[in-house]
């Protein structure tokens, strides 16, 4: 998956735009816990969110692949397009 749009919300989760369309919620809540990501419980370090593409990155150093967040999140619209057919 790569990641074509991102948005941090108020609520520790990302609303995720795929390349292939679908649209999702994966939440940073869990992650919290570790310290690699404990800047990210300060709100204002949480919305400062870069997207890689195929990673998200935190200002403070947190980052995410974008396999884990695939594997993880909820998708909560799919536009997937296929481009083959199983035979």
């Amino acid at each position: 998956m790569k990641i074509k749009e991102i948005h941090s919300n108020s609520d520790w989760t990302l609303q995720i735009v795929a390349d292939d369309g679908r649209i999702g919620i994966f939440d940073v809540t869990p992650y919290l816990k570790y310290e690699a990501f404990a800047d990210l419980k300060n709100q204002n370090a949480f919305m400062q969110i870069s997207n890689g593409g195929y990673f998200i990155e935190w200002d403070c150093g947190a980052d995410l692949s974008a396999d884990t967040i695939e594997t993880r999140w909820q998708v909560k619209h799919d536009d997937k397009v296929s481009t083959h057919k199983d035979a």
